[in-house]
C-alpha cells in the first residue's frame, strides 16, 4: 500500500494485529536524530521514559524499541492506557536543512518482516526546516489509526522536546560521537568505533578538516582494484571524513598520467563507489596508465586555492610505488608546507617508493607536512592499526602548523 502525505487511515487497513516495525529512511549525509514521542491525550510528554531515541532505546514496558537508525519495533498491546499517541520524528543534528535531503521514505512491516505500506518524500517538500514530524500512531474510538504527517518543523530536536512539553536540560555542548554521526550507514558503525578510538588517542575528536583521498590508477594497480582493495581503502576512509568534515563527505581523485576528480563520497554513495563512479575505475579518464604523482599533487594544491576555504586539508595519497619524479615531488612538498595541507602517503602492495620513503628527512620545509608508510597487503594491517598509523603524525603537524600561523 502506498500512503500519501496527510493520509489518515485505520491501522487495521494496513496490517493484521498490533505488532509492527516502523522504519524511517532519510537519504542524507547529515547526522540525524530519530525519536518516538509517546504522549498523552493532551499531546504532552508526561512521562519522559516514553521518549525513545539514541540514548534511551526502549520504553519501560518494551512497547517501543529502537532497532537501528530510524527503525522502531512496536507492540501496541504493551502500551499503557496513558499513552494516547506516538509521534515519530526526524531532526538534523548540527548544520543543515531538510530541503537538502534526498529521496526518502517511511515503511510499515509486519512481525515477519513483510512490507505492508510505504510512503515517499524528498527535500522538495521542505525549505529551511530542521525537523520533520514524519508519521504518528494514535487512538481513536477504541482503535489505533495511522497518519502520514510529513510536517516540517523550523527548529531541531530540543524544540521538538519543548513542543511536546518535555524539558531540555541546559548543559555544556555534548560532543556527538562518530558512531552517532555515521548511524545513517549502520554497516559502517563497527569501523566508526575503531576510528573513534584512534581519534581520541590522538586528541583529534574536535578536529575540523577537509579529507581528500587520492588513488593511484596506473596499470600496476589493476590487481588492487579488481580484488576490491581500493574500495576497502575508500570505505575505511569514510569514517575519517565524517569525523573531520562538517559536510560528512570525502573528496576523491584518481590519477595516472593525468588527474581526475571523482564525485564526492558520502554516506549514501560509498557502496561500490570504485566500480560505479565515473563509469567505474576501468573507464576513468586518467590518460595513459602510468603514474604521474606531481600532476596529482599539483591538482590537489590547486583545488585548495580555488576553493577559497582555509580549513585544513588531510590528504590520503595511495600509491603502489614506481615513484621516479623525486625532485618534482620534493619541490611540491616544500611549497605546500606553507599551506594548511597535510599529505599522508600510503604504499599498498608495491615497491620503489622513491622520495616518499625519505619524507621524514626532507629539508627545506617550514613544517613537516607529510608522512609515509607501506603495507604489502591491506589485510596485513588491522583496521585499528590502520587508523592509528593514519593519525600518527597528523597531530604533530597540526600543533606545528598552528604555532607557525599556517593554520588559523
Amino acid at each position: 500500500m502506498q500512503i500519501t502525505q496527510g493520509q489518515r487511515l485505520p491501522l487495521s487497513s494496513i496490517l493484521q494485529g498490533t505488532s509492527l516495525t516502523l522504519a524511517v529512511d532519510i537519504q542524507t549525509s547529515f547526522a540525524m536524530d530519530f525519536v518516538c514521542f509517546g504522549v498523552d491525550s493532551q499531546g504532552t510528554l508526561s512521562d519522559d521514559r516514553y521518549m525513545v531515541f539514541f540514548n534511551q532505546p526502549s520504553t519501560p514496558c518494551g512497547s517501543v524499541k529502537m532497532a537501528g537508525s530510524g527503525k522502531f519495533e512496536i507492540n501496541l498491546d504493551l502500551l499503557p492506557a496513558s499513552i494516547d499517541r506516538m509521534v515519530f520524528t526526524a531532526s538534523i543534528d548540527g548544520v543543515g536543512a531538510m530541503n537538502g535531503i534526498q529521496a526518502s521514505s517511511f515503511s510499515i512491516s509486519n512481525p515477519q518482516g513483510e512490507l505492508q505500506a510505504t510512503g515517499h518524500f524528498s527535500g522538495a517538500t521542505f525549505t529551511s526546516e530542521k525537523a520533520i514530524m514524519v508519521v504518528e500512531l494514535y487512538r481513536k474510538s477504541g482503535e489505533w489509526r495511522f497518519a502520514s504527517n510529513l510536517q516540517g518543523y523550523a527548529e531541531g530536536l530540543d524544540a521538538l522536546v519543548k513542543h511536546f512539553g518535555g524539558e531540555v536540560v541546559e548543559e555544556a555542548p555534548v560532543r556527538v560521537s562518530l558512531e552517532k554521526k555515521i548511524a545513517a550507514a549502520p554497516e559502517l558503525i563497527s569501523l566508526a568505533k575503531k576510528a573513534q578510538v584512534s581519534l581520541e588517542k590522538a586528541n583529534l575528536i574536535d578536529m575540523v578538516a577537509r579529507v581528500v583521498l587520492v588513488l593511484d590508477a596506473s596499470g600496476s594497480m589493476n590487481g588492487q582494484y579488481s580484488r576490491g582493495r581500493v574500495q576497502e581503502i575508500l570505505i575505511r576512509t569514510v569514517p575519517l571524513a565524517v569525523a573531520f568534515d562538517s559536510d560528512a563527505s570525502l573528496e576523491c581523485w584518481a590519477f595516472a598520467a593525468k588527474p581526475l576528480q571523482l564525485s564526492q563520497v558520502t554516506l549514501t554513495n560509498y557502496k561500490d563507489f570504485i566500480n560505479t563512479d565515473s563509469l567505474g575505475w576501468r573507464k576513468w579518464e586518467v590518460g595513459s596508465r602510468i603514474n604521474d604523482e606531481p600532476r596529482a599533487i599539483e591538482k590537489i594544491i590547486e583545488s585548495f586555492h580555488n576553493s577559497g576555504d582555509q580549513t585544513p586539508m588531510y590528504v590520503l595519497f595511495v600509491s603502489d610505488g614506481g615513484v621516479s619524479q623525486d625532485r618534482a615531488i620534493t619541490r611540491l612538498m616544500i611549497d605546500a608546507a606553507k599551506l594548511p595541507i597535510y599529505f599522508q602517503f600510503v604504499g599498498v602492495g608495491g615497491r620503489n617508493y622513491g622520495v616518499l620513503e625519505k619524507l621524514d628527512t626532507m629539508s627545506g620545509r617550514v613544517v613537516d607536512n607529510c608522512g609515509f608508510f607501506a603495507v604489502d597487503d591491506l589485510h596485513d594491517l588491522s583496521e585499528e592499526a590502520l587508523y592509528d598509523r593514519l593519525m600518527s603524525e597528523f597531530p604533530a603537524w597540526i600543533k606545528e602548523a598552528t604555532a607557525k600561523g599556517i593554520i588559523r
